[in-house]
């Protein structure tokens, strides 16, 4: 890990003034930028360290929650985040009043239709037992996916916010267990069939059952592709520009991302490079 990369935890939130965040002058302008652990902040360093080689000072600051990133984003510690979809930044925005803004699109991480037990969807019983995640922010994206399958129709005009009373059609009565994102992993051997994010698969040495989705999103999935974050009132800084250019064509970043994803280029899309 390098050197100017910095971890905090969920305990830190209130205490974020910490000299380890009061540098030097000669340090102020360094551009500032949260981020969580894995390919996130993995591909970040990489920017990072192409950035101070174009003369772009970078501090990458490491959070282990997705609390905190925002908070310091607010109060000014840090200049930009990388760790959030837009429908986490929405519904962040919503219940916090946050003057944030979206300012580029980064990595989509693909979610999947996994299964120990079918093959292929139409294997799947009548009262097949389907585990999506139990937030509405991840569950409305698990449910489009399997609207996508065939095996569900949604209320239209629902979306993204869709929940399971928004379901209209299930003809094989499927029964839903709601479980935690995380957890969906283990649950796998539990249900017959699930919403899965294939990071998590990876992470939990499972790299064989991430690629073996029965279906994956894509990048019409945009809506929860990874956004760079900047307040409103800096969302205009050349620096973040300047970082974001780099990231985003930068072949050692994509490379950075690719063996993150188990070098599966169906775990994860690069939306702006998209037509």
């Amino acid at each position: 890990m390098s050197h100017r990369r910095r971890t905090f935890t969920l305990s830190l939130a209130a205490t974020l003034a910490l000299p380890c965040l009061m540098q030097p002058a000669l340090a102020a302008a360094a551009l500032k930028i949260g981020v969580t652990p894995g390919s996130l902040a993995d591909s970040v360093e990489v920017a990072a360290r192409l950035a101070r080689a174009q003369g772009l000072d970078v501090q990458v600051i490491e959070f282990t929650d997705w609390t905190t990133p925002n908070t310091a984003l607010a109060a000014g510690d840090i200049d930009l985040n990388y760790f959030q979809h837009q429908a986490f930044l929405d519904n962040a925005i919503r219940e916090r009043g946050y003057r944030f803004a979206s300012v580029a699109t980064g990595l989509l991480p693909n979610i999947g239709l996994y299964s120990l037990k079918v093959r292929r969807f139409d294997e799947l019983k009548e009262g097949a037992r389907v585990g999506v995640a139990n937030d509405p922010v991840n569950q409305g994206r698990g449910l489009l996916l399997l609207e996508k399958a065939g095996l569900i129709q949604l209320r239209e005009g629902k979306g993204p916010r869709a929940g399971l009373d928004d379901i209209v059609a299930n003809p094989r009565r499927l029964r839903f267990v709601e479980i935690e994102g995380p957890q969906l992993v283990r649950a796998l051997d539990d249900v017959d069939l699930a919403q899965g994010y294939p990071a998590h698969f990876v992470n939990a040495g499972r790299p064989q059952v991430a690629g073996n989705a029965l279906l994956y999103s894509g990048t019409d999935d945009v809506y929860y592709a990874i956004r760079f974050v900047a307040r409103q009132d800096n969302a205009q800084d050349p620096r973040i520009a300047q970082f974001v250019r780099i990231y985003q064509t930068s072949e050692a970043v994509q490379a950075r991302i690719h063996q993150s994803f188990a070098a599966n280029d169906r775990l994860y899309s690069l939306p702006w490079r998209k037509p």
